[in-house]
């Protein structure tokens, strides 16, 4: 090969080497069998995968599923000390969490080896309270499930049950399709226990969307109770509301969801409406942007945020009628804003229809409390961004840059001044031996013998 050619050669390959770094790509190094999983009330649920490995992984990790969850919650696990036939397990601790039953966990096992990844298949499981001998009977689209009871009992439940699911479609304008479950406890204490920790003392029942699941506290005496036609229609309206507004970037304010399930399970009653004239007359309404979250916690406030959250979705239909509501409800599943939904529905935004809510009411707008914006400051010489509304700068005001030192340049968020990486710094430099190197060479090789 000519010095030419040699030349020509070496600066392909210092280009090469600057254009594409290759990771070379391994063959299959495992082989995944038939995966296992199973659960054990209160204390565990495992994960097993069989697993033949041509050599060892350089990491071993389980992705598990949870209902509702954007995407897996993954974990890391010790790899194996050796190749071959073996079984990889996890055991999630319930200890350190708590999982309500009917939940389904799905795992898939994922190996690294040398930037090549290998996923084996899904397990499922589903994590059920078993400490009872439930019955269970099927209705048009409840199962209701029970262990304390009759036959009559079971009956009576899911008659109610179908009834509210009904109800809730009829105004909200969607048809559920999937079977909701709905378990109803005979004590508090293994209801408390099945909830969690945290669990309100005053919560008869629960419904939790992302698995389609009511939990209600029901004794076999209390099945013909009045209270049982309000619980049951209240917790079914949650699952039929989610499922009419369900996208993947912002849910309604909560008083809208709790206003709406009071609304269609008992109305603007006598009591909420006495609960609403006294704290008007106080002045102890709470402001409806107060009751987007979670509600208080003490129980006068508690039960006046529900009492405020009914009256504002009275006030609502009979404004704007029950297609305004259903339209309002309806838009969120586009992922809109608040003040976007309320105003292509009502023609009017949030703080708008809060204000009109309280002047129906006769009350005045609430004192606000929390966190509140600072005062406007003055501004260092030289800023170059507009100053707050109220504010003007200081001349000649100390500071770091007061003596006439000029300050040092300001690299935008996300940008970095360490300027290129060490890689393309050793690239450029090989590029640039190859070519001086190989320019001396044929400056060496072809210039005339003297």
């Amino acid at each position: 090969m000519t010095g030419a050619r040699r030349f020509a050669a070496a600066l392909a390959t210092a280009v090469l080497l600057l254009t594409a770094i290759r990771v070379p790509v391994a063959a299959a190094f495992a082989t995944f069998e038939t995966p296992s999983a199973d659960a054990t009330y209160g204390e565990r649920v495992s994960f097993e995968q069989p697993v033949d490995l041509q050599t060892i992984p350089d990491k071993v990790e389980v992705l598990i599923e949870y209902p509702g969850a954007l995407g897996p919650a993954l974990t890391e696990v010790r790899s194996p000390s050796a190749a071959g036939r073996q079984t990889l397990r996890y055991t999630l601790q319930l200890a350190d969490g708590h999982i309500l039953p009917n939940t389904r966990l799905t795992a898939r096992w994922r190996l690294t080896l040398n930037g090549e990844v290998q996923t084996g298949p899904a397990a499922s499981v589903l994590y059920s309270d078993t400490r009872f001998d439930w019955q269970t009977r099927t209705g048009s689209l409840v199962r209701i499930h029970w262990y304390e009871g009759g036959d009559a009992f079971g009956r009576r439940a899911l008659d109610i049950a179908d009834k509210g699911v009904q109800q809730a479609e009829d105004l909200l304008g969607v048809k559920e399709s999937e079977p909701i479950d709905f378990f109803v406890y005979a004590s508090q204490a293994p209801f408390y226990d099945a909830l969690g920790p945290g669990t309100r003392e005053n919560v008869g029942g629960e419904a939790h969307a992302e698995i389609r699941t009511m939990f209600a506290l029901i004794t076999p005496d209390e099945i013909d109770a009045s209270w049982v036609e309000i619980v049951l229609p209240h917790e079914l309206t949650h699952l039929v509301f989610n499922t009419a507004v369900k996208n993947p970037y912002h849910f309604p304010p909560r008083w809208l969801n709790e206003g709406i399930a009071v609304y269609l399970s008992e109305g603007y009653g006598s009591d909420n409406r006495t609960l609403i004239q006294g704290a008007a007359r106080q002045g102890a309404i709470m402001p409806l942007d107060g009751l987007t979250g979670q509600f208080p916690t003490t129980a006068d406030r508690f039960y006046l945020a529900y009492a405020e959250s009914v009256s504002a979705v009275d006030y609502l239909v009979k404004t704007y009628g029950r297609d305004a509501l259903v339209s309002l409800v309806r838009s969120y599943a586009d992922g809109v804003t608040d003040d976007e939904a309320f105003k292509a529905a009502l023609g009017v935004g949030v703080e708008d229809f809060a204000a009109a809510w309280l002047s129906s009411i006769k009350a005045e707008a609430p004192q606000r409390y929390g966190p509140q914006p600072a005062p406007a400051g003055p501004l260092p010489p030289g800023w170059s961004g507009s100053p707050a509304p109220g504010s003007s700068p200081v001349p000649n005001a100390p500071g770091p840059t007061a003596t006439g030192t000029p300050a040092p340049p300001r690299v935008p968020a996300g940008a970095s001044d360490s300027g290129p990486s060490l890689v393309v710094i050793l690239l450029l430099a090989l590029l640039a031996a190859v070519v001086v190197g190989g320019g001396a060479y044929l400056y060496r090789s072809t210039r005339p013998r003297q």
